[in-house]
């Protein structure tokens, strides 16, 4: 083998060998640098956060409440309203009228059955 050759395969096998070792430390150091700048930046969030947080957990505990008091109320009747309606997907979107009164057409099943899935559902 000549000298030339023979320096040549070996700078290009050592340089092959250190690639993935340099490659490894680089990954590890960003890996660490992100880490460290996501921790930093979550929490300088929670500093200018906090305040808007506490006054929105009091906000929180003055209406408790009466929301305890509308779902005692109207718990019932939005139940017995959801019996009678039964399936929403069963109807088209509402209408307002011009002089304000609401429709809520049902579909036809053809309707129905011609409607598009939800996207990720499969028809079985």
């Amino acid at each position: 083998m000549k000298p030339f050759r023979l320096i040549r395969t070996v700078f290009l096998i050592a340089a092959l060998s250190a690639a993935p070792l340099a490659a490894q430390e680089a990954e590890d150091e960003g890996r660490s640098l992100i880490e460290e700048g996501a921790r930093l930046f979550f929490e300088g969030l929670q500093r200018e956060m906090g305040p808007a947080l506490e006054g929105l957990r009091d906000r929180a505990q003055e209406m408790e409440p009466a929301l305890r008091q509308f779902v005692e109320e109207m718990g019932p009747a939005l139940r017995d309203l959801m019996d009678e309606v039964g399936d929403l997907s069963a109807y088209h979107a509402p209408e307002v009228l011009p002089n304000g009164d609401i429709i809520l057409r049902r579909k036809t099943p053809q309707e129905i059955k011609d409607a598009p899935l939800p996207e990720g559902e499969i028809e079985l």
